[in-house]
């Protein structure tokens, strides 16, 4: 295998079918049931579950959007099976984008998970070299309807509301700003996807604090990622011993927050909601090329192409929803400025930490790990207090500790404004580390624009002058991307070019 080793290497299923669908007033289920090589058939159940009632099974929408959501999982895995099979109801519009999506997702996962270093991967699927291809999904998409053809078809038209905003919430900084400035504005529904799993951990905190405070607040229970560890046990170049390698990757699947926001959409749809927010930064946008391969740097789900694409399906749909972050000219360090100034009640929700356990009532950070080190970083370079958000006295010393021999995991230029900062206030040592890392990066705390990653036409006219009223007040001014090199700019000369919002004059994408 080492002298021949191919992508046909990693075709270790048969068939791989989503079907058996199931759709009641709030819940909707799937069977996913693969076969192997070896002539072995198992299965096992996608389950999303809801508080409210959602779907009425004999309406062709409801049926349609179940459809959806219960094939979000298997586009990961279009790299692995000979067979796709979906079935349930689904329109023309539905098929392009699965297969525009599981074509993407294969391209992403062959680059960054089989190519790129992985320490999931058994040897010697961890020597694939480089290959251009006109395509990359080896699996044959099928579609059908066994048991929904009763149903007519017919076109949605919805008129949502454009002062309604849903959010993609967790216990994260950017969610939380995110709410915050659009209660300023409109009815804001934090909206929480409690994924089977620790996941849940860093969203608790959250989502009883926004309880007591906001009556829009939902919650969804899904447990897809019961799905996800079931299929990786079945992958034989993942090593067996996957659950206990500590790393900040999944093995083998990129397309993640899809799972979560279709999860969301019915909710979206049945309170007539038009704004659904996804709280992504400025560093998530990212196109690069490896040998030849244009790819996303395994962010796609979190860039601004993603929500772009999105919008244009909702589009398509007759849905006529937008898809967006309000937090792409932001880097995390003016993130979590503006949130724990600004909203300080808010920020003591925030837990950014995958190893977050519970004590009494309430969850709180290891204090161990790279973002929690991050975290503390950041608001002690920023005169905050940690302990706010759920820090001791000595997980805080012992994070600056760190800081001064361990990296973080940001764009380089944040980590450098982080370090610097850090040094100029004498929080951590002067090291051989810490001033190779430490440099004066002043854009880190200002606007940005771009012609890639961050436009003013990436939103709706009708939110920009209050973000960017917010945004000026705590930023340090506002640069704009020229040849290469970041330039001061004039914040109210960007707003007054007023640009339709971009995915309105563009139906075509790269991507979709």
């Amino acid at each position: 295998m080492e002298q021949s080793l191919s992508l046909d290497n990693f075709v270790v299923f048969n068939t791989l079918s989503i079907h058996q669908l199931r759709v009641e007033p709030n819940r909707v289920k799937a069977v996913y049931t693969l076969e192997k090589k070896d002539g072995a058939v198992i299965s096992n159940e996608l389950i999303y579950s809801f508080h409210e009632n959602c779907f009425n099974p004999s309406i062709t929408g409801d049926v349609n959007l179940a459809s959806m959501m219960v094939a979000q999982v298997a586009i990961n895995y279009g790299l692995f099976c000979e067979t796709i099979i979906f079935d349930g109801y689904y329109d023309g519009i539905d098929r392009q984008f699965i297969k525009n999506m599981i074509e993407n997702t294969s391209r992403e996962i062959y680059v960054n998970k089989l190519l790129s270093k992985n320490e999931f991967l058994k040897p010697p699927y961890n020597t694939l070299k480089a290959q251009k291809k006109k395509s990359y999904t080896s699996a044959n998409i099928i579609f059908k309807n066994s048991n929904y053809q009763h149903l007519s078809p017919k076109q949605e038209k919805t008129i949502p509301d454009a002062n309604q905003f849903a959010i993609l919430s967790s216990g994260g900084k950017d969610s939380l700003l995110s709410y915050g400035i659009l209660k300023e504005i409109g009815s804001t529904h934090p909206i929480y996807v409690n994924e089977a799993g620790r996941h849940w951990y860093t969203a608790y905190n959250a989502f009883h604090g926004f309880e007591k405070i906001e009556p829009n607040t939902a919650r969804v229970w899904c447990n897809s990622d019961r799905i996800f560890n079931w299929m990786v046990k079945q992958m034989p170049f993942i090593k067996d011993n996957f659950q206990n390698i500590k790393a900040d990757i999944y093995p083998i699947r990129l397309w993640t927050v899809a799972v979560f926001l279709f999860g969301v959409l019915p909710i979206v749809r049945k309170r007539g909601i038009k704004n659904i927010i996804i709280g992504n930064e400025y560093d998530t946008t990212l196109q690069l090329n490896q040998e030849g391969i244009t790819h996303y740097a395994a962010l796609y789900d979190q860039s601004k192409y993603f929500d772009n694409a999105f919008t244009r399906y909702y589009r398509r749909k007759g849905w006529d929803f937008y898809q967006y972050s309000i937090l792409r000219s932001l880097s995390e360090l003016l993130i979590l400025k503006i949130l724990v100034k600004r909203y300080p009640d808010l920020q003591q929700m925030q837990v950014s930490c995958h190893a977050a356990h519970k004590e009494g009532e309430r969850m709180v950070p290891c204090g161990n790990c790279e973002k929690c080190r991050r975290i503390v970083g950041m608001l002690k370079a920023m005169n905050e207090d940690p302990k706010r958000c759920g820090y001791t006295d000595l997980q805080i010393e012992n994070c600056l500790k760190a800081l001064q021999s361990k990296s973080v995991k940001q764009l380089g230029s944040d980590a450098q404004q982080l370090y610097y900062m850090l040094l100029e206030k004498g929080l951590i040592a002067s090291t051989e580390h810490t001033q190779k890392m430490g440099k004066h990066r002043p854009e880190i705390m200002k606007l940005r624009f771009d012609n890639e990653r961050s436009q003013l036409e990436d939103l709706p006219k009708y939110v920009r002058n209050h973000l960017f009223s917010v945004y000026s007040q705590y930023a340090e001014g506002a640069m704009k991307m020229i040849n290469k090199k970041w330039q001061p700019t004039d914040l109210n000369e960007i707003l007054s070019q007023n640009h339709l919002y971009k995915p309105l004059k563009n139906e075509q994408n790269k991507s979709s």
